[in-house]
């Protein structure tokens, strides 16, 4: 699956899960669990609970993603 094929959608953390795993309630209402993506890792970027982010999820599994960008 190319990268071209993702959903970006925007959201809210309202979990933190052990081991870089979040729940992010999305703009549209539907719960997402997502996990950290490899930039965020690298660049030791926080996220924190109650922070806005933005998802991109497969049009295959509307329930997981990866969370690729913090809004400040």
């Amino acid at each position: 699956m190319a990268g071209d094929d993702l959903i970006p959608v925007e959201g809210e953390i309202v979990e933190v899960f052990p081991g870089g795993a979040f729940l992010v309630r999305t703009e549209a209402g539907t719960d997402v669990h997502a996990h950290l993506s490899g930039k965020l890792r690298r660049y030791r970027i926080r996220v924190v609970l109650g922070d806005k982010v933005t998802v991109e999820v497969s049009p295959y599994d509307l329930s997981k993603g990866r969370i690729t960008y913090r809004h400040k």
